[in-house]
């Protein structure tokens, strides 16, 4: 089951959630602001994706808590990662318990989704 971790607002998860929709693959939806994920999710996804990518960098989020004067190195970030949710560059997408995607990119799902 492909299972994609997101927030509603985001125009990027909206994007994701209607091409699954549109090609009627079937997902389940977790949503970052009503059940968050922590340290055991994060660090599984860090197997298979690099932090840098995994963290959003350009998002109010990181901007309101001027995380970038804090210089932080790869263990920061995680624990900030586990601590505040909204920090993740969104949608995440658990395509397998070994395999992770980051972002919404249709030529990436056309490969892994439909290929």
């Amino acid at each position: 089951m492909i299972k994609v971790y997101g927030i509603k607002t985001c125009g990027s998860v909206r994007k994701a959630l209607k091409y699954f929709k549109d090609n009627n693959i079937e997902i389940e939806y977790q949503d970052f602001r009503k059940d968050p994920v922590g340290q055991e999710k994060v660090d599984r996804w860090l197997q298979s994706v690099d932090i840098d990518t995994l963290m959003n960098k350009k998002g109010t989020k990181y901007r309101t808590l001027e995380l970038k004067s804090l210089d932080l190195d790869a263990n920061g970030k995680r624990e900030w990662l586990i601590k505040e949710n909204m920090l993740f560059k969104r949608p995440v997408i658990e395509v397998n318990e070994n395999k992770t995607i980051v972002a919404f990119d249709e030529a990436i799902y056309e490969t892994l989704f439909k290929g």
